[in-house]
């Protein structure tokens, strides 16, 4: 209503000066006021110059004048929250404001979803490089074995573990574990059982103590719904015996060479963090372990890894994990690992997507001339001819397309 008035005054005054001047010029009743006071119109003119002026400043110029300061303050940070209100003589002019003030509300959203988004992937990198030091073997020697290794996650943080660790009384440790999910939450539950599996090494020469201790002190400290299934070797490189012992983890496949078969060993055991107890359910069980026999453990992600990356195709299976391991003319874990690599990475194709954390160990009982090896890096001299796309040593910050 207020700018109705407004804008009837600046008309009216318009008007008057049209007036005033006719009657300058010598036309209708106003002529012998402007012919007797030369100098009136001059005045009335100047003085409604201040209260145009003031009317417009109120309606639009201060307002705008106020709306550009606080967008400008608010665009740089000095101020958070915008100070004009919605009061110009204006109604159209207010209308602009609200509209204003709305747009300043969204991105300061955006402002803050934005700084929230940096400092989560500040966490996330600080997460990825604690996982990556916690993963990197050392080349852990092994007296007896040599063992072809390695991980990939999904995303930035994964929740595969994979580790060797040398433990009491000349024992040795080689295990792979999968949390649930993938991702941060996961990666910090792997950290955990890494930590527990490292120390509980050097107290117990038991695999399923070790895995029972660990979830004694890891089931109160996760949420319900998080687990890590897993399965452990012992080796016992002074008896020279292996041992497994299972936590609801996938199959030991077991490759005797004598026999030149492989055996699928159901893991069995119960999920690390799945119950309060597992002492009675987790056991140590031997394998029959041989020279020139080949150990292969995995994570799901190589088992379930689809077919041409597609959602709802084929999964990849155990038993294309033996026939990789079958095709291999001279059986060594160098050799199964090129091979399992170039077959994954046909069965993913191109544009391919890694659904899940991958994660493998190939554990060979090497012969009398043979030397003990820890080998990390076989995929670096694996021919970029046979591999379609996915491979092992993608920077993780580009999987944007596998």
């Amino acid at each position: 209503m207020l700018h109705r008035i407004l804008t009837g005054i600046i008309i009216l005054l318009i008007i008057l000066d049209g007036y005033l001047l006719l009657g300058f010029w010598g036309y209708w009743f106003f002529t012998d006021l402007t012919t007797s006071n030369p100098i009136f119109i001059p005045i009335l003119i100047i003085i409604q110059f201040p209260i145009l002026y003031f009317i417009l400043y109120k309606a639009y110029i201060g307002p705008i004048q106020l709306l550009t300061q606080d967008i400008a303050r608010f665009m740089t940070g000095i101020q958070e929250e915008p100070q004009i209100v919605p009061n110009a003589w204006s109604g159209g002019m207010n209308r602009v404001i609200i509209f204003f003030l709305k747009s300043l509300q969204i991105l300061k959203v955006f402002k803050q979803e934005l700084r929230d988004g940096r400092k989560l992937r500040s966490e996330v990198d600080i997460a990825s490089e604690i996982q990556k030091q916690t993963l990197d073997q050392q080349n852990v020697i092994v007296p007896g074995l040599t063992i072809a290794m390695a991980t990939t996650s999904a995303t930035e943080v994964g929740g595969d573990s994979l580790d060797i660790i040398a433990g009491r009384d000349n024992n040795h440790y080689i295990y792979v574990g999968d949390v649930t999910w993938h991702g941060v939450p996961s990666g910090f539950v792997m950290m955990m059982v890494n930590a527990l599996i490292s120390a509980f090494s050097l107290s117990e020469s038991n695999g399923a103590k070790i895995l029972s201790n660990t979830n004694t002190i890891l089931k109160p400290r996760i949420k319900q719904n998080m687990m890590m299934t897993c399965v452990m070797l012992r080796w016992d490189a002074t008896a020279k015996k292996m041992y497994y012992t299972g936590a609801g983890h996938e199959f030991v496949l077991v490759f005797k060479l004598k026999e030149d078969t492989v055996y699928k060993v159901k893991s069995w055991g119960v999920a690390l963090g799945m119950i309060k107890d597992s002492t009675q359910i987790l056991k140590e069980q031997q394998i029959a372990f041989d020279p020139g026999d080949i150990i292969i453990l995995y994570s799901d992600g190589i088992s379930e890894a689809r077919y041409r990356s597609e959602q709802t195709g084929l999964l990849f299976g155990v038993d294309h994990i033996v026939g990789s391991l079958m095709s291999v003319n001279i059986k060594n874990p160098e050799n199964i690992f090129r091979q399992l690599t170039i077959d994954l990475s046909a069965w993913m194709w191109y544009k391919c997507k890694q659904y899940d954390d991958i994660s493998i160990a190939i554990v060979g009982y090497n012969t009398e001339w043979q030397e003990a090896q820890t080998l990390l890096d076989i995929y670096n001299h694996i021919d970029a001819t046979m591999i379609t796309e996915w491979n092992w040593w993608l920077e993780k910050f580009n999987k944007t397309t596998i």
